[in-house]
């Protein structure tokens, strides 16, 4: 086949344990998905259902155990981390029941939802899309995939994220409003899931700014951290 432009790279997360790369197709991402940072972004938690925003593939960046550095984004003076637990899907489906639905996960991994805070609130409170908020690149740092066949499936533990060794968030995979198999069954009700797909989890409360030259070492139990620094 012959291109009228190059093709788009491949993006791509480690396999923990493995020399295998785990392809990157969509990224979803659920909103508002921890009670406290619901209630901290001015919404209540017991009347929202779940709902769903992307990001590109090309938001990817590996993180791991050694430090990477993503930049600070133009167009914000208000740049957030948000800690959550990564879901990698390895079996596609539609209209799945909560009681199959982890038989779709190949894995699970930390991850780090960036977001121009300011950008997004200013286009919520228009009524307007939150991609410039959410969706551009170097925006999701992601640890390796662990597989659930090694590490089982991941529903309690610890997820935190510290900023320059100081505790910001700090919660339990327990307190997801929508559990992993809860979300992917209301997702594959309006899209057809895919091999590849990402779906990241939610944040729970204590989101706020870094600047440049920040570090962030972000962790769930069972799948190690990742480490952060916002470019100086």
């Amino acid at each position: 086949m012959k291109y009228a432009v190059s093709p788009a790279p491949v993006y791509t997360l480690p396999v923990a344990g493995s020399d295998e790369q785990f392809p990157v197709n969509r990224i979803f991402c659920v909103g508002r998905n921890y009670a406290a940072h619901a209630r901290e972004m001015g919404k209540d938690p017991d009347r929202d259902p779940p709902f769903f925003f992307m990001k590109p593939a090309n938001a990817v960046v590996v993180a791991g155990t050694d430090e990477v550095t993503i930049p600070y984004p133009p167009k914000t003076a208000n740049f957030h981390h948000e800690i959550e637990l990564v879901v990698a899907i390895g079996t596609g489906g539609a209209d799945i029941p909560v009681e199959k639905a982890l038989e779709h996960v190949y894995g699970y991994a930390v991850g780090l939802d960036m977001t121009r805070r300011d950008v997004q609130l200013e286009a919520r409170d228009k009524g307007r899309p939150w991609e410039f908020g959410k969706s551009f690149a170097k925006s999701a740092p992601i640890g390796p995939i662990h597989k659930a066949a090694d590490v089982g499936h991941v529903s309690e533990g610890a997820i935190a994220v510290t900023v320059n060794g100081e505790p910001r968030q700090h919660s339990d995979i327990a307190k997801l409003i929508w559990s992993v198999a809860e979300s992917i069954a209301f997702l594959s009700e309006y899209e057809t899931l895919e091999p590849g797909d990402i779906i990241m989890t939610g944040t729970p409360e204590g989101v706020n700014a870094v600047k440049p030259g920040d570090l962030m070492v972000g962790t769930v139990a069972g799948l190690g951290e990742i480490r952060v620094r916002v470019a100086g």
